[in-house]
């Protein structure tokens, strides 16, 4: 029977507008291969795409590229800092920009695995989610002492410091990891160094600072439980199965290997604060975002559970900004301009993995400090 010409050309419409219909779906890239849209055919404004990837170009982190230089003018006025892990040398921007699971922008050299510092918290908080679902870790507010017993949490003050203190960096836990006291990173009050190693403590939840000893504490623990290497667990459960690369490394401190069941082990930190941390690359850490915008779904298997989501984005109750080693945008304090469901990675010098999950969005953008107004202008082209 033949078709109408009117027909045809409906058809043909169809066919034409299909990339973006498609869209909508899950789509989940393959190991090797990463599909590309025109932001137009994923629902975006591609002058605004390529004005917002312009606007990182001409705004990247202008410090040296030796990291251990830039470290050392951030950090080297903190008593008896050093470096304790390796840093290396980073390259220029560089980021990634994914609606719908598909890549609407790229630039840079995002294979390049480089320091990417504090980003690095989220995924260690993801290895409590798998010991969680695993049974490996009860629950959250189960009190550390129960899992670590090697005197770390007997203090009265430090054997009420749970999971979720930790995970909330609002524990105030009290002592030394790896040769460096809890006071010494970010000391307060500056002024009053006599009284950094006698500072009153606040009760576990009540007060959060952002410290990179008990982020390591934290890595610690997970360790004690999992009863392997924090790297290989993050490669079987997350890496391989969202098929990243093998050129992420995550490092700890030349001090920091451990005995565990007779075996030698390092201890991973979670930031790059004293060197260290995770290695990787702008596509590697894409993937894991869209992970998180999938709710810890991948290629239609759950890799951790859902309810984690909610959890990592409910926020701190001495601190609405913070969930579980994720940044929360509430009440937009961070990112005036950016929705308050809005939540983020940040790591040192501008790393960032955003995740809008009411825009289908990850956002991954490398030494580029200026997120607020970048993303508006990424935002500021969803159009549909």
């Amino acid at each position: 029977m033949r078709r109408s010409k009117n027909t045809i050309l409906l058809t043909l419409a169809a066919l034409l507008v299909l990339p973006a219909l498609s869209s909508a779906q899950a789509y989940v890239p393959g190991r090797w291969d990463w599909e590309s849209r025109k932001p137009e055919h994923a629902g975006m404004d591609p002058r605004l795409v390529e004005r917002a990837v312009a606007f990182a170009v001409e705004n990247q982190n202008k410090d040296p590229k030796d990291l251990a230089a830039t470290i050392w003018s951030a950090y080297g006025r903190e008593p008896g800092f050093r470096l304790l892990g390796p840093t290396g040398h980073r390259g220029d921007t560089n980021g990634m920009i994914l609606r719908h699971g598909y890549i609407v922008a790229e630039w840079g050299d995002t294979q390049r695995a480089e320091m990417t510092f504090s980003v690095t918290k989220s995924f260690l908080s993801t290895l409590a989610a798998l010991a969680l679902d695993r049974g490996l870790v009860r629950e959250v507010n189960d009190p550390l002492k129960m899992y670590v017993q090697d005197g770390k949490f007997d203090s009265e003050h430090n054997a009420k410091i749970t999971w979720h203190h930790l995970l909330q960096q609002t524990s105030d836990w009290e002592g030394t990891l790896f040769e460096t006291p809890d006071w010494a990173d970010r000391p307060v009050p500056r002024d009053k160094p006599e009284l950094w190693p006698r500072r009153p403590l606040n009760e576990p939840g009540a007060y959060f600072k952002y410290n990179d000893v008990r982020v390591n504490l934290l890595a610690y623990c997970l360790l004690q439980v999992w009863r392997r290497p924090l790297p290989e667990v993050l490669r079987e459960f997350i890496m391989d199965p969202i098929g990243a690369s093998n050129a992420w490394r995550w490092h700890g401190y030349e001090n920091s290997w451990v005995l565990v069941d007779g075996t030698r082990m390092q201890s991973v930190s979670g930031g790059g604060h004293f060197g260290g941390g995770l290695f990787i690359s702008t596509r590697d850490e894409a993937r894991f975002g869209l992970l998180f915008l999938r709710r810890g779904v991948w290629d239609g298997k759950g890799l951790f559970s859902e309810k984690w989501i909610d959890r990592l984005r409910t926020p701190a109750e001495a601190f609405s900004g913070y969930g579980y080693m994720w940044w929360l945008n509430t009440r937009k304090l961070a990112l005036k301009d950016v929705p308050a469901h809005v939540y983020y990675a940040s790591g040192f010098g501008g790393n960032f993995i955003v995740v809008d999950d009411r825009n289908d969005l990850v956002v991954v953008v490398r030494w580029m400090p200026r997120l607020n107004d970048f993303l508006k202008i990424v935002l500021d082209a969803v159009k549909e």
